[in-house]
């Protein structure tokens, strides 16, 4: 009986090595940002390498110099010929990747898009931060708080075709179509391509074209933090009111100063590791990217798949977070 029990757990143990260690092998992930030196997606590089290492996996982090389309398309060539297993991508623009992700596919390559999504025929499935109209409209209620209700707002957002922004951008006017905002306008939206020195000066643009200007909705971690220097360099602390979404590391100055009372993110470091383990899934085959699917994603805990507005699936990292004076020094140092 004894040597009966011995045989069993050595089966027993061999099998549970070798399902380990199969994926142990490890399977190399690609992850495509927006552009290189852009703090929210070095984080979100920092989070997708933590679940590769979790996992087995090769890492590899690449993006453009700067968020343009072309860019990530060479990158994703290369990619392609290096024969990776997966790509992970915060896209530049919801339609144009889709044909070189295509030829990813064709080649047995899985696609998760984060952050910013893929058309679904691009992608298996996206990873998104939190239900998209939540965000728009906690923005729009925000800043609507912070000028009382009245007076013109402007929106300074990322790059045009960005899917991310556009999409938060619709929620945005349809929640400023609330009655109780009727002594609201807002009046613009420009962009600063997720590039610091241009949203600096499209915020000090604003100030001049619209002298009664009351608010300022920034849903890019680079613009809002460009905004909240443009706002205390031309001396309008307290007279332009500012919210959006930021990294509380950049934003924790002008939290003090008073430039920006109160802000918003997930965490990015979360959603690149969200993403990451997605991918490792897809390319073990734990699960295909179907709507209903059940998964356990490491530190993150359970998640399931389920229908993207956009056609397509998606899998939800979570609410929102506000950040004030009340907490921002407790995750300054953190993201």
């Amino acid at each position: 009986m004894r040597k009966l029990i011995t045989v069993l757990f050595l089966v027993v143990l061999t099998l549970t090595f070798f399902s380990v260690s199969a994926f142990a092998e490890g399977y190399t992930v690609g992850v495509v940002v927006k552009n290189v030196g852009n703090p929210f997606m070095d984080a979100a590089g920092r989070g997708a390498e933590e679940a590769c290492n979790e996992l087995g996996n090769s890492f590899i982090f690449q993006g453009p110099p700067t968020p343009t389309v072309e860019g990530q398309i060479e990158i994703i060539e290369n990619l392609i010929a290096q024969q990776v297993d997966a790509i992970c991508i915060t896209a530049n623009d919801f339609d144009a990747l889709v044909p070189v992700l295509q030829k990813a596919k064709r080649n047995d390559i899985k696609v998760v898009s984060f952050d910013s999504a893929v058309a679904p025929a691009g992608r298996d499935v996206h990873v998104n931060q939190a239900n998209p109209e939540l965000i728009g409209i906690l923005q729009v209620q925000t800043i609507a708080e912070m000028i009382d209700y009245e007076g013109e707002i402007a929106i300074l957002s990322a790059g045009a075709t960005m899917t991310n922004q556009n999409t938060w951008i619709e929620y945005m006017k349809e929640e400023l179509k609330n009655p109780k905002y009727e002594n609201i306008e807002l009046v613009t939206i420009v962009y600063g391509d997720d590039l610091r020195d241009k949203s600096y000066n499209e915020a000090m643009g604003l100030f001049k074209s619209y002298p009664n200007l009351k608010g300022i909705i920034s849903p890019t971690t680079v613009g809002i933090s460009a905004t909240a220097k443009a706002i205390t360099d031309a001396g309008l602390i307290g007279q332009v009111k500012l919210t959006g979404l930021g990294l509380p590391s950049e934003m924790a100055e002008w939290v003090h100063n008073g430039a920006c009372e109160a802000f918003f993110l997930w965490n990015p470091i979360d959603l690149g590791y969200l993403a990451s383990y997605v991918a490792g899934l897809l390319c073990d085959g734990a699960i295909t990217g179907e709507a209903g699917e059940e998964f356990s994603a490491g530190r993150m805990g359970d998640y399931t798949i389920v229908e993207a507005e956009d056609g397509g699936t998606e899998v939800l990292l979570g609410p929102p977070f506000r950040f004030d004076i009340s907490n921002i020094d407790e995750w300054k140092d953190i993201y």
